[in-house]
């Protein structure tokens, strides 16, 4: 058995883990993010790391980090949800733990392993999306990642649905991630309990009385108890993810979508609506092949095993 680590970096947790061959993750650690502070968060990688180095022999370690991955895949340009910019990440760990370091975007990474492990498996051409604080993406063709001539494809939260719309964490407005995310789920139902209390009762009485207290367990929660306000939520938000599906079908026309990331535990409470959505949106809809909308399977796993995949495939 020949093992590789694979490090899952995002906003609020770094999540590592030694994995084998056929993707089966031996031992997990996990350690709070300190994302005002690059310095902090790359030992903060090397520490997990260095960790698993001292009871499993490894042969290479792959970091998926949640920003803009150059094309060299040594520096994160930039991420909207940590303190990363021009940040010269993978070299910084390979110093820190004195073994070769592959670094990928985080979302490439989840892609990778659901496709070679997951729910895209056998799939050529595949869209992941990963659902989680923003939306995360990645793209494989013909069998392989798409990175884009400067490192950086697949960030379709990132592209603008709504000219002038809400602020979002990359400085522009409007972005995908700010209308089908865990957050934008979040954001509607707060936004849905202080205009209409009277209607929101059980999201409130789950949240302590208090509307700051309403997150997304407490949306879920009441949704599967058939709480009309949650699931009018969650039909707000699918719609929003269906339609930026068709959207990104009519340009790269996959054979699959794959949702993962946390927002994605909710199931069918948001691939329901997004599935209408989907359909109604898509052009020539009636009269083309339809891509399925799969549910990961690996879940929060995904980046962990994609990351270590890709470093043992360097």
């Amino acid at each position: 058995m020949t093992l590789t680590i694979g490090v899952d970096v995002g906003g609020s947790k770094v999540a590592a883990g030694a994995v084998d061959e056929h993707g089966r993750i031996v031992e997990r650690l996990r350690r709070v993010t300190p994302a005002a502070s690059p310095e902090r968060t790359a030992r903060a990688i090397a520490e997990t790391v260095t960790e698993l180095l001292g009871r499993h022999p490894v042969q290479a370690v792959g970091v998926g980090a949640a920003g803009f991955v150059d094309e060299s895949r040594d520096t994160v340009l930039f991420a909207p949800n940590l303190a990363w910019r021009v940040e010269p990440l993978r070299k910084k760990v390979e110093d820190l733990v004195g073994m070769p370091v592959v670094m990928e975007n985080d979302a490439n990474a989840s892609a990778w392993a659901e496709v070679k492990f997951g729910a895209a498996c056998g799939q050529g051409h595949v869209v992941f999306v990963a659902l989680g604080t923003g939306i995360g993406g990645a793209v494989v063709l013909d069998g392989q990642l798409y990175r884009g001539r400067w490192g950086m494809a697949g960030e379709p939260g990132h592209y603008r649905v709504v000219p002038d719309g809400r602020l979002c964490g990359c400085g522009n407005r409007g972005c995908w991630e700010q209308y089908a995310s865990g957050n934008a789920l979040v954001a509607e139902a707060r936004e849905f309990a202080r205009r209409s209390p009277e209607a929101a009762v059980r999201l409130l009485q789950l949240a302590g009385g208090s509307v700051e207290g309403i997150g997304g367990q407490q949306v879920s929660q009441a949704a599967r108890e058939g709480d009309p306000a949650a699931l009018r939520c969650f039909g707000i938000v699918g719609a929003w993810l269906g339609q930026g599906l068709a959207d990104l079908a009519a340009i790269l026309d996959p054979g699959c979508f794959v949702i993962g990331g946390g927002a994605s535990d909710a199931g069918e409470l948001l691939l329901g609506p997004a599935r209408m959505a989907y359909e109604r949106g898509l052009p020539g809809g009636r009269y083309r092949p339809q891509a399925e909308i799969r549910l990961a399977t690996l879940g929060a796993d995904a980046g962990i095993v994609g990351a270590a995949d890709l470093a043992r495939n360097r």
